[in-house]
């Protein structure tokens, strides 16, 4: 892939704000028709967002089915709500993550952020043997996420895994970026010292 130059730079920020502009628009678009009962509208919201959502609600809820519940309610708030959706204010991702988000708290409040996850043992070939490991990895982490703190977990989980930048992590959890820092600051120290040496390796790296 072509690194930028220098020179390209401001074309390139230009393009990127011409971007974020034509998705608001896009989005808005899709509302103004949800709004008025459309409902090819509407699944184009679902099959453009659903798996995103779900991945967001799973690494927060640590539950496939529960992710699956948060993210149908998610998008049929969407649905119910779209007639006061206020246009240029937000893209229909950041207004999902935020419900997402908050419908995720709710749940591990009332649950009492529980935590069961550790994979049966097997017997198994060296390809499979690898597969394993590489799965303990992963439900490592997924446990690691789901001991911290729930902010700390929603920060990590909009901010490294979803790729967000960090205004936009902040704006969704409804905060500042100095907190957000803070956040994503603790649960990596937190990581660190659950993970040992395999903390780098678990946790995609967003430049931090």
């Amino acid at each position: 892939m072509r690194v930028p130059s220098r020179i390209e730079e401001p074309d390139r920020e230009g393009a990127t704000r011409s971007g974020r502009s034509q998705g608001l628009a896009t989005d808005d678009a899709l509302m103004a028709r949800i709004a008025k009962g459309d409902a090819r509208a509407f699944e184009e919201v679902v099959n453009a967002h659903l798996s995103r959502v779900v991945a967001v609600a799973r690494r927060a809820l640590g539950s496939d089915s529960e992710a699956e519940d948060v993210a149908q309610e998610a998008l049929l708030r969407l649905w119910r709500q779209a007639d006061r959706w206020e246009p240029g204010r937000a893209r229909i991702t950041t207004w999902l993550y935020r419900v997402t988000v908050n419908l995720g708290i709710d749940r591990l409040r009332r649950r009492g952020e529980t935590v069961e996850a550790d994979p049966p043992e097997q017997i198994a070939e060296a390809d499979q043997q690898r597969h394993m490991e590489e799965e303990e990895l992963r439900s490592q982490m997924d446990a690691a996420l789901q001991s911290l703190p729930e902010r700390q977990r929603l920060a990590l989980v909009l901010f490294h895994y979803e790729g967000l930048s960090m205004a936009e992590a902040a704006a969704i959890m409804e905060t500042s970026v100095e907190a957000l820092e803070s956040l994503l600051a603790r649960a990596r120290r937190t990581l660190k010292q659950q993970l040992a040496g395999a903390w780098r390796t678990l946790l995609p790296d967003q430049g931090g």
